[in-house]
């Protein structure tokens, strides 16, 4: 009997670490500039993704992902941003072209691209304490 509910608690937790906040499975994904993209296209898009309530805060030059202090560099920060936000919504991660879906991430150094529209999981209240919901 032990190794049966022992089995079943096992997978109750895989199973809620593989689900999100709103009780769906999570496939964690990124929007970031494609590479063909050009200049004034990206920053026009920049400009309206940092506008429409992309967390551009971090970009600024004394933020995480100001270096490097590119143009692909920080509209993929802020596209992705929007996107996230957005609960990846279809058609938010567009930007006239210029941006895809990757299912890697884009993270490096101390610069973390956000995967969803809340970094606290299950996974943070359960194992780490965590008990307030950001929103």
């Amino acid at each position: 009997m032990a190794s049966s509910s022992t089995f079943l608690l096992l997978l109750l937790t895989i199973t809620m670490v593989m689900m999100n906040v709103n009780g769906q499975v999570s496939s964690a994904s990124w929007c970031v500039v494609r590479s063909d993209a050009s200049y004034n296209v990206l920053q026009t898009a920049l400009d309206y993704a940092c506008g429409a309530g992309a967390d551009c805060l971090p970009l600024q030059p004394d933020g995480l992902c100001f270096l490097p202090n590119t143009i692909q560099a920080h509209a993929s920060y802020a596209f992705n941003s929007y996107y996230q936000k957005r609960g990846r919504a279809p058609g938010s991660c567009e930007f006239s072209g210029t941006a895809t879906i990757a299912q890697t991430d884009p993270s490096y150094g101390s610069c973390v691209y956000p995967s969803s529209t809340s970094e606290t999981t299950f996974l943070d209240i359960e194992v780490n304490g965590f008990y307030s919901q950001s929103s």
